[in-house]
């Protein structure tokens, strides 16, 4: 198989290219130049956003071509226009925050959506990912196009910072504010998990929208936390279980100050932690154990000195350790 990142060299987009080079894929990433490709592909140079800036994807053919783009769907727009006719499938890596908000809990892939367009520029992440989606579909048509709305993403080369997050605070030890209840389920994807599944669901020449996270019930938020702390805890480190109501007293913020978690019962909450997921799971989704992807995580955040990469469009998260300190009584 032929394959055409755009992007290609951070998280998601490393994710696919590595596992497409595993499997003996011929790969070509296009992207700018400011990381460094993987080792074993066609590197092409060229800022979408800039006036021809597309120019060296010019010429080539490919049996699919992911896109993980973010902002303006403009530039969506354009990928794939001018590569119409000389890509087989365009998977675009959209977003479970295409659906209207409020979502219903258990949302599947035909839950009303948010308002878009393919020819607007930057407008707020939802609309963003759906004009994106309209982009794709309207250049490439719609058996030859795959919208892969993938939930919370982390996993190794994660630059949101939020499994990063929580390894490093349980590594400095002591008393950890861990949100409850314990049993809190949680869904995500393991970023590895993802691409494996996009390069399945390629050569299956799968098309139309998926919602793509873990199955609802893989894990809880005391899992994940519990295992953070067997791979990464200091000798001292404790997890002191603590109420949504305690939280919210304290001002807390859910998701941005306490990665991952949010509160039961709300609405943030049934947009991200209860996706209906089975049409992927119908489709070959394979999720790995929490505990790997928090150990795999670990291992690749010391590998690079401990500090992960920021993305410089999304704000750091965490809890601000005087604030920790005080609602723990320390």
């Amino acid at each position: 198989m032929r394959l055409l990142l755009l992007g290609g060299t951070e998280f998601a987009g490393r994710a696919v290219t590595e596992a497409a080079l595993a499997r003996g894929w011929e790969v070509t990433v296009f992207h700018r130049g400011r990381h460094e490709a993987p080792a074993g592909v066609t590197a092409l140079h060229g800022d979408r956003m800039a006036e021809g800036g597309l120019g060296a994807l010019a010429d080539g053919e490919w049996d699919v071509v992911v896109d993980t783009w973010s902002a303006a769907p403009t530039a969506i727009r354009d990928a794939a226009r001018l590569l119409a006719g000389r890509v087989g499938r365009y998977v675009y890596v959209s977003s479970n925050s295409v659906y209207a908000w409020p979502p219903s809990p258990g949302y599947d892939e035909s839950a009303p959506v948010t308002e878009g367009s393919a020819d607007a520029e930057q407008v707020a992440y939802a609309e963003d990912k759906r004009g994106g989606e309209l982009a794709v579909l309207r250049e490439s048509g719609e058996e030859r196009s795959l919208l892969v709305r993938s939930g919370l993403i982390i996993g190794p080369y994660e630059n949101i910072g939020r499994l990063p997050w929580w390894l490093n605070r349980v590594a400095r030890g002591g008393p950890v504010l861990a949100p409850g209840p314990r049993d809190l389920a949680l869904q995500y994807i393991d970023v590895r998990d993802l691409a494996e599944w996009i390069l399945d669901a390629s050569e299956a020449g799968l098309s139309g929208p998926y919602n793509l996270a873990g199955p609802q019930g893989h894990t809880t938020i005391g899992e994940l936390l519990e295992a953070c702390v067997q791979v990464a805890g200091a000798a001292d480190a404790e997890l002191r279980w603590t109420s949504p109501e305690v939280i919210a007293a304290a001002g807390i913020q859910p998701w941005m100050q306490l990665p991952v978690w949010v509160p039961p019962g709300g609405e943030l909450y049934a947009a991200l932690h209860s996706a209906d997921v089975g049409k992927a799971v119908e489709a070959g989704l394979v999720c790995r154990p929490v505990r790997d992807t928090v150990a795999d995580t670990w291992t690749w955040l010391q590998a690079i000195g401990g500090t992960p990469p920021q993305r410089p469009d999304r704000p750091v998260v965490g809890l601000p350790a005087d604030l920790e300190a005080k609602v723990l009584g320390g």
